[in-house]
């Protein structure tokens, strides 16, 4: 393939790897925060922590972001 096209250089996968690293972050962030919030929330009717977070919730929420960091990795090149 040839580096320009329509006198336009291409620069390659550079843009689409950092748009795609935003939206991993993003997105594992997100499924670490859910983790938490509902791990908060969900013991809170016992009332005898006051509200706050366990360590296995923790664990729970940074194996959930590191599945979802996983999973949205982007493909290989294409062959």
């Amino acid at each position: 393939m040839s580096a320009k096209v329509a006198g336009v250089r291409r620069v390659g996968r550079t843009v689409r790897n950092v748009k795609d690293r935003r939206t991993r972050t993003f997105i594992a962030v997100l499924a670490g925060l859910a983790v938490i919030y509902f791990g908060a929330t969900g013991h809170r009717s016992s009332g005898a922590e006051g509200g706050r977070i366990s360590g296995g919730v923790v664990l729970l929420a940074l194996g959930a972001a590191l599945l979802a960091w996983h999973l949205t990795k982007p493909a290989g090149p294409a062959k």
